[in-house]
């Protein structure tokens, strides 16, 4: 790939890693001392607490894994919640109760269950908001002694990871961490303005890099923010890439600069505030989920909750949990999970269009994974394991700017990836009898195969759209993905 030097031609003359643009699929992993009291209120999404509770939404949000957070502002669900459960106890006594139940944690089982998902890799959540470390750092925080896990959970979990033939990948909190910058947060200006300063540029340096040499992880996946200039972020990405040859990096690093020191000062924040609720207020349908803004150098995107309208020139990751939280909510239904299909449509979806997905799951405190979540993951590993050949290793179907989809002339949306020498088409939905119109696609083809049996698929020509005629009914299974020759 060439010298990596810590300046920006330089790292943006390197390429996409083809492995990570190849594996379409990753898990994302929150598990904490949250996952003790396992609570936030449900009021929907992230984005919607911002609608309908914008001056308390960050403590209101359905995220269980700001719990340390929500409890400080009185008067909201998980404050009162911790009151009635755990009375006056801190947030640090979730620490030896978590340890205690690493006793129960097979981290060999965790990788057998993504692999069978279907994973390709895995991210592991090493320091949430919280401060909290699942690994036994080096580097003291002199502001919370013994932050830490004497169990070296990132170690243990990226050898079961790699045994089992995935890559393993770290998130870290660079931009938040409640141990150094204890304020409660309620509006968008106060959490966007609470990166903490002092000395917590170089703890959070010393931290990522400390993974880095101990774990070389193939995705350094940071989160809200960074503390430092841009000068020595630039050497940090020269020096993972050096260590990590083939590693990648979100987006989600923007640099400490002057609109970020100004938001450390009570006017800016309010002022923020402000616009941003009237905002909310004003276009209630155009904030969905979290897409964070383009920063100076990066190897993907990352919206949260939400997806592409079309092909993006530039590679990107959706991630999401398969309910409103990413930790585990005690609370939770099955009505409150997307449904399987779901799930697995926007997956198909934003692959169509040039996109990852990085699914989370939400272990409980003991390190069991819920059975909502693991029904999720069961159903996405059978579709992938018939049918893996139409996302695995493709190209979007369309060109940039383009959707990448087609219909089907009893109205199923259809998705278009490509391979060398064919073109897949899968049917988001469950299409009855042999014979499928796709309307308004034509490709020059010399037949196909249904992916889940193998079985062959005449193709011909009606006007614009092309019939796909099955030798064998798709048995009502959801998504059938056809493969057609192009060479």
């Amino acid at each position: 790939m060439g010298r990596i030097e810590a300046d920006l031609a330089s790292l943006k003359a390197r390429q996409l890693p083809r492995w990570y643009d190849e594996a379409k699929f990753g898990i994302f992993i929150h598990w904490g001392l949250f996952s003790i009291p396992a609570f936030a209120p449900r009021l929907g999404s992230i984005s919607d607490a911002f609608k309908k509770d914008y001056d308390r939404a960050v403590a209101m949000t359905p995220y269980t894994e700001w719990y340390a957070n929500a409890i400080k502002v009185p008067g909201t669900p998980s404050a009162e919640f911790h009151a009635k459960h755990y009375g006056n106890a801190p947030y640090s006594s979730f620490r030896e109760p978590f340890l205690s139940g690493l006793k129960n944690w097979d981290p060999d089982a965790w990788a057998d269950t993504f692999r069978n998902a279907g994973a390709k890799y895995v991210v592991l959540v090493t320091k949430h908001h919280d401060g909290f470390c699942l690994w036994p750092s080096a580097t003291e925080n002199r502001h919370e002694p013994g932050w830490v896990s004497p169990r070296d959970i990132v170690g243990e979990l990226a050898r079961a990871v790699r045994a089992a033939g995935m890559r393993f990948g770290v998130y870290y909190s660079g931009g938040i961490d409640w141990s150094f910058n204890r304020e409660p947060l309620r509006t968008f200006a106060d959490f966007v303005g609470s990166r903490p300063g002092g000395d917590y540029p170089s703890y959070a340096m010393a931290q990522v890099r400390e993974l880095i040499d101990r774990y070389e992880p193939s995705v350094l996946w940071n989160d809200i923010s960074w503390p430092t200039t841009l000068g020595p972020l630039l050497e940090l990405f020269a020096d993972y890439y050096k260590a990590v040859p083939d590693g990648v990096v979100n987006d989600r690093w923007p640099h400490l600069d002057l609109a970020a020191r100004m938001l450390r000062y009570r006017p800016a924040r309010r002022l923020l505030d402000f616009f941003a609720k009237r905002y909310f207020a004003k276009h209630p349908d155009a904030v969905e989920g979290v897409l964070p803004k383009e920063i100076p150098h990066s190897d993907f995107r990352t919206p949260e909750y939400r997806r592409f309208d079309t092909v993006q020139t530039k590679k990107w990751e959706a991630t999401r949990g398969m309910s409103h939280s990413f930790g585990f909510n005690r609370e939770d239904t099955e009505a409150d999970y997307q449904p399987p299909a779901g799930l697995l449509s926007d997956f198909i979806d934003g692959v169509a269009k040039g996109g990852n997905l990085l699914l989370n799951v939400g272990p409980r405190a003991d390190g069991s994974i819920p059975e909502p979540q693991l029904a999720r993951l069961r159903f996405f590993g059978e579709w992938l394991k018939l049918n893996g050949e139409a996302v695995y290793g493709t190209r979007p179907g369309g060109g940039p700017g383009e959707t990448a989809s087609a219909i089907t002339s009893d109205g199923l949306p259809v998705r278009i990836t490509r391979g060398d020498g064919k073109v897949n088409l899968i049917v988001l939905g469950r299409p009855q009898g042999q014979r499928l119109v796709i309307r308004d696609f034509s490709v020059a083809t010399a037949g196909g195969r249904n992916l889940a049996d193998g079985s062959p698929v005449e193709t011909a020509r009606e006007g614009p759209d092309t019939v796909l005629t099955l030798r064998l009914p798709p048995k009502g299974d959801f998504a059938p993905a056809i493969e057609l020759r192009t060479d």
